[in-house]
């Protein structure tokens, strides 16, 4: 049985939300093409590569089928690295007592950063044609990139997030 008193914390601080976040987001990496699209993508030049094939070695000029081969073999591999790179994410975290990012990396492995929100600060790096191009947390002497892959329009809205959760967890939320 667990008895809770109604008294305040002397400083104002409530202990059960201390771990709460005031800022939570997984990032993951835009995939232009689902699996369906892939298979459609691949039909496609299939066909064509096919189609031009037989007709390059009616016309005498065998090597190309090979080419042609070599080349659906390439962009096969290509999409696949790219599905596979598409598993990988970030996960950032601001809570009253911690600044939390998580890499996971398409193979599975894990990287944290972990650091004070008291000490941490969040650096923007702007282009007036481009828009937001970095964002890195910095506490101390060490610092981490955060959203590597979203779009700069999806970093200002991140950008936005992090900054008032750092500006809540330094006014004590």
């Amino acid at each position: 049985m667990t008895m809770r008193s109604n008294h305040a914390h002397p400083d104002g601080l409530d202990p059960e939300a201390m771990d709460h976040p005031l800022f939570q987001a997984t990032i993951r990496p835009h995939q232009s093409l689902s699996r369906e699209g892939f298979r459609m993508v691949m039909w496609a030049c299939c066909l064509v590569s096919a189609v031009v094939s037989v007709k390059m070695m009616q016309a005498g000029f065998w090597p190309v089928a090979g080419f042609f081969g070599l080349d659906m073999l390439a962009l096969f591999i290509a999409l696949k690295v790219s599905f596979r790179r598409g598993r990988s994410f970030e996960e950032v975290m601001i809570s009253p007592i911690a600044v939390l990012l998580t890499r996971v990396t398409h193979r599975g492995e894990r990287h944290e950063w972990r650091s004070n929100p008291i000490w941490t600060k969040l650096t923007l790096v702007e282009d007036e044609e481009y828009g937001l191009q970095t964002l890195t947390l910095v506490s101390r002497r060490e610092q981490v990139v955060v959203a590597r892959d979203a779009s700069p329009p999806e970093r200002a809205v991140i950008a936005d997030g992090l900054t008032r959760a750092l500006e809540r967890a330094k006014k004590g939320y």
